[in-house]
């Protein structure tokens, strides 16, 4: 699997020429083999014809000097025979008579008359009329001398068969070289055809990549390919592509930007009666000033009224502020922020005769690691979503406990219930369909705060009605040690 998975990872304008040449090789070794065969058969043939004719002369001339026993005619026919055939290479040929003694011999220094024959002459001869000894370069054969239908001797032969192994392996020599250079020509094309050929492939793997890593670009009609129409073609639906993708990036920030706006202006709306009714208190008390200002009674009872209106204006604009303003600080979030959501959330909840349940339970410390202004914005964003699912004179809740490990944020509603788009943007592993088609921006603001600070979000239907949506956000190791060194 290993090999496997290496040899996938070699680019492919080197795996098609490899595979070419190695295609390349096969098929020489299946043709050289079948003409090596066809060779060695040919060969095997013509020699087997060349002794057939040999030992049938010999034969001749030695069968009546064989019947009389006359052992100088057989030397005198063995002689005769090399002469005539010089071209068969006779190495050593045997005559023996019918008891099996040597009668005569090419070479009688060596086997003499009326000797024994070697017994490895006897066990030297295959099936076929020739045999072949490779590592010898001879071949031997024998023929039986019969008269009328009795054997009355037999002739042994041996031969040079080098040229015959010499032949196949220039021929064999010659079969390499030629399919080498072949294989090689071969893959040194195919490796210039096939670079040519994924070029423009390489051009858009490049730029997928590149947008992979979130710079994705057109490409240029200078690196188009001037030929390859099925190339240019997939360029241009790449081009096509990304300036739709830039068009759908472009109109979901414009949206989320519009969405957030509506947000805001939903509850400036609500914040202007938050700011008129103290100021219609506070311009009142001006006027008692005026009139009454040296009563000290009425005096200090203005003044009061003076104070605490603009406290309550003060509250007002900087919980504003601090949830639609980005804070260069990166405060961390305090049960502080909670009150202020309420705060922000108390106009419309006046508009639409609705209640708040709110319960924090924060224990000791704090959460350094989470931001308080991208929790506050979502967290006022999915209030919004509840308040407008609730029905008018409902109740939503808004309730967090932090432990040492999480922050748990509840918000309920009494609503229908969650749309699916909804409940995809704030669950799904890649909610993108749902964001390209703009659904939803709202919450997508929500879950871009869950992603970077690497929490979780569930979303549940209620047995008494509504929907719970449930925030989990992790509170770093490094707070919760701190903590416990400061209690203890």
């Amino acid at each position: 699997m290993k090999l496997l998975g290496r040899l996938r990872a070699i680019p492919v304008s080197y795996r098609v020429p490899f595979s070419v040449a190695l295609l390349m090789v096969v098929i020489s070794a299946a043709i050289s083999e079948r003409v090596l065969d066809r060779l060695s058969r040919t060969q095997e043939s013509f020699l087997a014809g060349l002794v057939g004719s040999y030992l049938d002369g010999l034969s001749a001339s030695v069968l009546p000097a064989v019947l009389r026993g006359d052992v100088w005619e057989v030397f005198d026919a063995l002689d005769r025979s090399e002469s005539s055939y010089a071209a068969l290479s006779p190495i050593e040929t045997v005559v023996t008579g019918i008891d099996g003694k040597v009668l005569a011999a090419s070479d009688p220094k060596r086997i003499p008359t009326y000797a024994d024959l070697p017994l490895h002459y006897l066990t030297r001869y295959g099936a076929d009329p020739v045999t072949l000894d490779e590592k010898a370069l001879t071949g031997f054969a024998r023929r039986d001398l019969m008269y009328q239908g009795q054997e009355v001797g037999t002739i042994h032969a041996a031969f040079d068969v080098s040229h015959l192994f010499a032949e196949r392996r220039e021929i064999l020599v010659t079969l390499l070289v030629t399919n080498g250079v072949l294989a090689g020509l071969f893959a040194l094309g195919g490796f210039l055809l096939v670079r040519r050929m994924i070029s423009p492939m390489r051009v858009l793997e490049n730029h997928m990549r590149a947008a992979a890593h979130g710079s994705a670009r057109p490409i240029p009609p200078s690196e188009f390919p001037s030929r390859d129409g099925e190339a240019a073609s997939l360029f241009k639906g790449y081009n096509v592509l990304v300036h739709a993708e830039r068009e759908r990036a472009d109109l979901a920030m414009q949206l989320a930007e519009e969405e957030k706006l509506a947000s805001l202006g939903r509850l400036a709306s609500g914040m202007a009666h938050e700011i008129n009714n103290p100021l219609g208190g506070l311009f009142n008390a001006i006027d008692t000033l005026k009139t009454h200002g040296t009563t000290p009674g009425v005096r200090d009872t203005s003044i009061s009224l003076i104070e605490r209106g603009l406290q309550g204006i003060r509250d007002v604009v900087e919980a504003a502020l601090a949830t639609y303003r980005p804070e260069r600080s990166a405060r961390p979030l305090a049960p502080e922020d909670f009150d202020d959501v309420r705060l922000l959330m108390t106009p419309e909840l006046r508009r639409r005769r609705q209640r708040l349940a709110c319960s924090v339970d924060w224990g000791d410390g704090g959460a350094k690691s989470i931001e308080g202004g991208p929790v506050r914005q979502a967290l006022l964003n999915l209030l919004l979503n509840a308040s407008a699912a609730t029905p008018e004179g409902g109740e939503i809740g808004l309730h967090a406990c932090r432990t040492n490990e999480h922050l748990r944020i509840e918000i309920v509603d009494q609503g229908p219930g969650m749309p699916y788009d909804s409940i995809v943007m704030l669950t799904a592993p890649s909610p993108g369909s749902v964001v390209r088609a703009g659904l939803g921006l709202g919450l997508w603001m929500v879950r871009r705060m869950i992603d970077e600070l690497g929490g979780s979000a569930t979303v549940a239907s209620r047995s008494e009605g509504g929907t719970a949506v449930l925030l989990v956000l992790p509170v770093r190791r490094e707070e919760t040690q701190d903590e416990q060194s400061h209690a203890a």
